[in-house]
């Protein structure tokens, strides 16, 4: 059974549906960053194994094994990385990579620029956010929201959610890092963003990197979208199609997190409204209020 090795430092957030850990070690000289993922076992979710979903567990490992990644324009990957397969599941090693702390306008110009890009690979992922929304919907949707002050905005925008995924799919289809936190927009290449985990990549709306990476941005709304613009190439979209795909996506989104996180406070005792300014909500509820001007032009 794999275990990782005495000296390593895992790091935190390292966890997920597939992934075990993840852990900083240094080999030979350099400092490395090792990723260990866990094949589906029977009883695990479908999209797990599905090459075509968000979620497929061994994307990661397999475009970063193709090398695909190493000379793209506006983001790219920290370097050559070893990819190890075992009957148990995947390790990868990779260099580590120094927070440069990136502004959001320069990580959201080169999501612009890494928007452009063709890459060929035949398991990139499709479809996210709408594979995202099913997946609530079968949890029944933004039930716990209904209980708070914004049930009426929630509601509405539940309602439209299958028309507002049918805008998205009708903007230009780009290619997309699928996960642009700040905490994986990390290094830093001359103009490139160096960035990590990779397991969400794949093409979706112009305009839907934008979109999540805005949540956790310190920056406003509009001048993200500034910053977009100057970066994706002319001719790629239209600002208003931008907009529309940034907001669609940063909205439906936060709503989804906020249930998520509202949903685990729930199930403790005490009052719902007593629990908003948990660590683990207010975060998530932040998020959302931020965009009330965006949900307002939705509505």
């Amino acid at each position: 059974m794999w275990q990782p090795q005495p000296g390593w430092h895992a790091l935190p957030g390292g966890r997920g549906p597939c992934t075990v850990g993840v852990w900083r070690a240094v080999l030979g000289e350099q400092a490395v960053v090792v990723k260990r993922l866990a094949a589906p076992l029977p009883g695990d979710p479908e999209e797990l194994s599905d090459p075509a979903s968000f979620a497929w567990w061994r994307r990661d490992a397999d475009v970063q094994a193709a090398g695909i990644l190493q000379s793209t324009r506006g983001l790219r990957a920290p370097g050559p990385s070893a990819v190890d397969e075992d009957a148990d599941g995947i390790t990868i090693i990779q260099p580590w990579v120094e927070d440069a702390a990136n502004n959001g306008l320069v990580v959201a110009r080169c999501l612009g620029r890494f928007a452009a890009e063709h890459l060929d690979h035949p398991r990139l992922a499709r479809d996210q956010l709408r594979d995202r929304m099913r997946r609530v919907a079968r949890g029944g949707g933004w039930r716990t929201l209904a209980r708070t002050t914004v049930a009426d905005v929630a509601d509405r925008i539940w309602s439209r959610r299958l028309d507002l995924l049918d805008l998205l799919d009708g903007l230009p289809q780009v290619l997309q890092h699928g996960d642009p936190t700040p905490a994986n927009m990390l290094g830093r290449d001359g103009e490139e963003v160096v960035a990590i985990d990779w397991g969400t990549l794949g093409h979706g709306p112009v305009g839907g990197d934008l979109g999540y990476f805005a949540l956790s941005a310190r920056e406003d709304f509009a001048p993200l979208v500034d910053a977009h613009l100057l970066g994706l190439p002319d001719g790629t979209a239209a600002r208003e199609q931008v907009e529309t795909g940034a907001r669609i996506t940063a909205v439906l989104t936060a709503f989804n997190r906020a249930e998520w996180a509202l949903a685990r406070a729930a199930s403790g005792e005490g009052a719902l409204a007593a629990k908003y300014r948990h660590p683990a909500v207010a975060p998530y509820l932040r998020a959302l209020q931020r965009l009330f001007p965006e949900i307002e032009k939705l509505l």
